[in-house]
């Protein structure tokens, strides 16, 4: 059965069983605490608390889907059977409140332990036509003492019930587990609760989630009022199985990859290496579909980080000459064809997709070229241990990645000392922070270190005007929404400005266009623009604004926007900033918000630029 057959069977057994059928969300998460999705729950986190109405939204308190997902975590696993990056995870999902909770009912009501096990147990068995080895269920006596899952939740005796006398599993094979049975939350709180897991061939299949608590920032449980389900089946692993093949590697999401790869001529042969390059190949089209540059921040630097990793293993440990072979043409032959009918962002995204993957293998070909003969001269000089001192000149001065250097001290016999290296890292950053005067007060901007990504002077001045334009903007709020609003987050590029903001519901498209107006209003009057240093406490108590738990100097630089020039009283906007700004806002152009959205509770996201 191949993996297409997979999702269509998953999707239309639930769909079957009364649920809406979702797509899967972008691997760019809406929420702020977390840089990518790395679950199918993801999406719906704001159904499990009551902050927003399944039913309303999508016509049954129950949904299914196939969700794009990606977890750093697992990137130095990967290269053995059975750990990835991105992957995809089948799952359903039950919003409160619960219903009848008998597996025979198909309606649109919420269900909990009874019929999600039953479900599980009748999709695998007789959809898939397999055999479950055994189960896991939750027992808090499995978990370390001072664990904060320890003291506040029982062992799951429900669903050891269900397993044992209703579904028929015999005693030895229901299994009781601590921490690996208990899961979430995503991001730093948000619903959780004990798992129940299905194995099949050994191997983890099925992880089945009751959201039955709600974990705060400090890790204390409340109990929710009304319970859901959260679950979570990962494809590659169900066709693994399904198959009958040795590795997700041997599946048909992989093989055709990991083939032509090993078809290629090279120098040596490392199994490990191509399935990180198939892998991180797979990883990295999906990340470019949904918007993510190469970059060195963020999410930015995690897809140059498998990309360049792909490289390494591409160029150093197999000896690919990737002067003549296009790692894009990998994504182009085998992997785009295989998702694009299913993820149509993969189709339609083809040609940035493969632009992006050669562009970048190009400039980190001449890294590699850079650093590599340095590097050679320093290993010759080595005994034993590269210096700490020495990684780091050559992440500095060629920008030749850190975990390259470990991998060719490996292959050279040597080990990197890294207390060195850390010691060289806390150094350079002691000398960042005493040039942080060049931070623009909390927007998330700063020239000459790579953040701004302004490669030419006309970039500068667009990231200027939408510099300025966030002031309006935090202004325009207050004005038009809530006096009380304030600053909780803001980044600007060459393209747009984002501002995240304190506020308890979605804008209406009236009050989306009343303040891009006021906004826009404010850039006609041609108001001037002029910062003044001021004590800090003087500053506050003349109402100027400041970034929600930013952290500013005794003496800060205050700019105001108004007719006045440097008149607190009659100045329109206020805000602790250091720069860089327009001196009129008629420089600024015309305003427009891109996109308004929720972030977290109470808190709103806007996306806005200038023409």
């Amino acid at each position: 059965m191949d993996s297409t057959e997979i999702r269509r069977r998953f999707l239309k057994f639930f769909e079957k069983k009364g649920h809406a059928i979702v797509p899967s969300s972008s691997l760019v998460p809406d929420d702020p605490s977390v840089l990518l999705t790395t679950a199918g729950m993801q999406q719906f986190k704001p159904y499990y608390t009551g902050q927003a109405d399944a039913l309303k939204d999508f016509q049954s308190q129950r949904t299914a889907s196939v969700q794009k997902s990606f977890r750093t975590s697992d990137v130095e696993e990967v290269g053995d059977e059975s750990h990835l990056t991105f992957f995809e995870m089948m799952g359903n999902f039950s919003f409160p409140p619960v219903g009848t909770d008998d597996p025979v009912d198909t309606g649109k009501a919420g269900y909990f332990k009874r019929s999600s096990i039953h479900w599980a147990y009748e999709f695998i068995t007789q959809e898939m036509g397999l055999e479950v080895d055994y189960v896991t269920i939750f027992d808090p006596s499995y978990v370390a003492e001072g664990d904060w899952r320890k003291s506040g939740v029982a062992w799951d005796e429900s669903s050891y019930e269900i397993w044992r006398n209703e579904v028929g599993i015999p005693e030895p094979k229901i299994k009781r587990r601590g921490v690996d049975n208990f899961w979430g939350p995503t991001g730093e709180e948000g619903p959780c609760g004990p798992t129940t897991e299905i194995y099949v061939n050994g191997l983890e299949v099925w992880n089945i989630v009751f959201n039955e608590f709600y974990c705060h920032k400090d890790k204390t449980l409340a109990r929710l009022p009304d319970p859901g389900v959260d679950t979570g089946m990962g494809l590659e692993r169900l066709a693994m199985v399904a198959q009958k093949v040795e590795t997700i590697f041997h599946t048909d999401l992989f093989l055709t990859v990991v083939e032509a790869i090993l078809g290629l001529p090279k120098r040596k042969e490392d199994i490990a290496s191509v399935r990180i390059m198939a892998d991180h190949l797979r990883a990295a089209a999906f990340l470019l579909a949904d918007g993510i540059n190469p970059s060195n921040k963020d999410r930015g630097y995690i897809l140059r980080r498998i990309l360049r990793r792909a490289i390494v293993k591409a160029h150093i440990n197999l000896g690919i000459d990737l002067s003549v072979i296009k790692l894009a043409n990998f994504v182009e032959w085998f992997i785009i064809p295989l998702y694009g009918d299913f993820y149509p962002e993969i189709d339609s995204g083809r040609d940035r997709i493969l632009s992006e993957i050669w562009e970048e293998q190009n400039r980190f070909l001449k890294t590699l070229s850079r650093g590599y003969h340095e590097f050679q001269m320093m290993a010759r000089k080595s005994k034993d241990t590269l210096l700490g001192k020495d990684v780091f000149y050559l992440l500095s001065t060629y920008g030749f990645p850190v975990e390259v250097t470990k991998e060719l001290a490996s292959q050279h016999g040597l080990t990197v000392d890294e207390n060195g290296l850390e010691h060289a890292m806390h150094e350079h950053q002691d000398v960042s922070r005493k040039g942080a005067a060049k931070k623009f007060g909390g927007h998330g901007l700063i020239l000459e270190t790579g953040e701004l990504h302004a490669s030419s002077e006309g970039e500068q001045q667009r990231v200027t005007r939408l510099h300025t334009a966030t002031h309006l903007l935090a202004q325009a709020l207050r004005d038009v929404l809530d006096p009380s609003i304030q600053q909780h987050g803001s980044d600007i590029t060459t393209k747009r400005t984002r501002f995240d903001f304190n506020f308890p519901r979605k804008l209406s498209s009236d009050e989306i266009s009343q303040i891009e107006d006021t906004v826009n209003e404010k850039i006609k009057s041609g108001l001037e623009v002029r910062s003044v240093q001021i004590p800090k406490g003087e500053a506050l108590k003349l109402g100027a604004q400041a970034a929600f738990r930013e952290k500013y100097p005794d003496i800060v630089s205050v700019y105001l926007i108004g007719r006045i020039v440097g008149d607190f009283k009659t100045a329109y906007s206020k805000e602790f900033c250091g720069g860089p700004h327009v001196s009129n806002t008629q420089e600024i152009g015309h305003f427009r918000i891109l996109k308004e959205e929720a972030v977290g509770a109470g808190l709103r996201r806007i996306r806005a630029t200038v023409d």
